[in-house]
């Protein structure tokens, strides 16, 4: 039987069987693909625990309207890096300037830039500015804690090492799904953060299981920060992760999705210095270009699944 394994990215989630469902759902909504019907397994490789409190209420943050950064009471804080030093204060300073969630908006918090506007991604991206700012916030702290291993507190009492849990979790999935579904091709499907933590683990965890193809979706791995940060088993001539991945790797962007700053990923992950990479860019609709759900209507990105599937 043919299985996909999933990975959500960054903010808060709904509970882990929630957030499963609602993607299915997604995939299968305006005769998708319903992998239910097709006889095709799923799992939900679920991190929001390790930096939340409590699972998003029903109908809020699921990657799916940007509400875990508009309705949050209070713009995201950067307390957690007023103390860092050497390479991690480097790396936030750098990734903040990149990110530009500082800058003054030209038109008050309310300005969306024409779609083509030049400049920053951050600039060019049509979202009320607030917004962005809270999710670039968000952004850089996902990122910081799991590339650096950040110790983390979600709740009184439990502290979780960020990067050396999600990697378990993921290998675990990983193990745990190719057990189980031995009859069909095993799919990786990541979105967002979750993209970066996938190539992670199957580029530079040796007891990580192999898959068969790779889908990334509104990834951040075009960006200069993550990649140094994934030397030196990364190279841009030697990114692809051949020897856990046997078959294809398709990236899925949209031009203005503000978490994928650099959209083609085939000439940072080569393979003998070859690009193997698929890009694909969809037009998603609306100023919520990151949304996983309207990433998932998208037709293209349901066929390279299907291909990937062997549908």
């Amino acid at each position: 039987m043919p299985h996909v394994t999933f990975i959500h990215g960054i903010a808060n989630k709904p509970a882990h069987d929630r957030l499963l469902t609602l993607w299915r759902q997604s995939l299968a909504a305006n005769d998708g693909l319903d992998l239910g019907a097709r006889g095709i397994s799923s799992s939900m490789v679920y991190w929001a625990d390790l930096l939340y409190e409590k699972p998003a209420e029903e109908g809020a943050a699921h990657e799916s309207t940007g509400e875990e950064v508009v309705t949050a009471a209070t713009d995201e804080d950067l307390d957690w890096a007023k103390d860092l030093e050497g390479a991690e204060a480097a790396f936030v300073e750098s990734l903040s300037d990149k990110l530009d969630f500082d800058a003054a908006s030209p038109g008050g918090d309310d300005y969306t830039p024409p779609a083509d506007e030049s400049g920053k991604s951050f600039e060019r991206i049509p979202l009320p500015w607030f917004i962005k700012r809270r999710l670039m916030k968000v952004l850089l702290r996902d990122v910081h804690h799991y590339l650096f291993d950040t110790e983390h507190s979600p709740r009184p009492g439990e502290t979780y090492r960020i990067q050396k849990t999600i990697r378990d979790r993921f290998v675990e999935a990983l193990a745990r799904d190719a057990a189980g579904n031995s009859g069909g091709p095993h799919v990786v499907v990541s979105h967002s953060m979750g993209t970066v933590i996938a190539y992670d683990c199957l580029k530079r965890v040796a007891a990580c299981p192999g898959i068969d193809a790779l889908i990334t979706v509104g990834s951040p791995l075009g960006i200069d920060e993550v990649q140094d940060k994934l030397k030196p088993e990364y190279s841009r001539d030697n990114g692809f992760p051949r020897d856990k991945v046997s078959g294809g790797w398709a990236n899925v962007f949209d031009r203005l999705d503000p978490v994928a700053i650099d959209t083609n990923l085939a000439n940072d992950f080569r393979l003998g210095g070859s690009q193997l990479v698929t890009d694909i860019r969809v037009s998603n609709t609306g100023k919520w270009r990151h949304d996983l759900t309207k990433y998932f209507s998208q037709p293209d990105l349901r066929q390279a699944l299907s291909t990937a599937l062997g549908l």
